[in-house]
């Protein structure tokens, strides 16, 4: 899966979790990921913990928290 197609699977919308980037579908925020992963969670147990997810979404998160970090945010956008 390419970057763009991981950063697809972020939205910010301000209808959706107060506009909070979350995986596309779901009201899991890219924070909760993060910080999931920060505590030495592994991408399988957060896909345990949250159903709801794939593994895609964690590569998502990280992917969006790497632009984020480049000032890049733009690149994400409301459906």
């Amino acid at each position: 899966m390419s970057h763009e197609q991981l950063l697809d699977r972020v939205s910010a919308d301000p209808e959706i979790c107060g506009g909070q980037p979350c995986i596309r579908g779901t009201r899991i925020y890219v924070t909760v990921i993060l910080d999931a992963l920060a505590d030495g969670l592994s991408p399988e147990e957060i896909v345990d913990h949250y159903p709801t997810l794939r593994a895609e979404d964690v590569r998502a998160a990280a992917a969006y928290g790497a632009e984020l970090a480049r000032e890049n945010i733009w690149k994400i956008s409301a459906p």
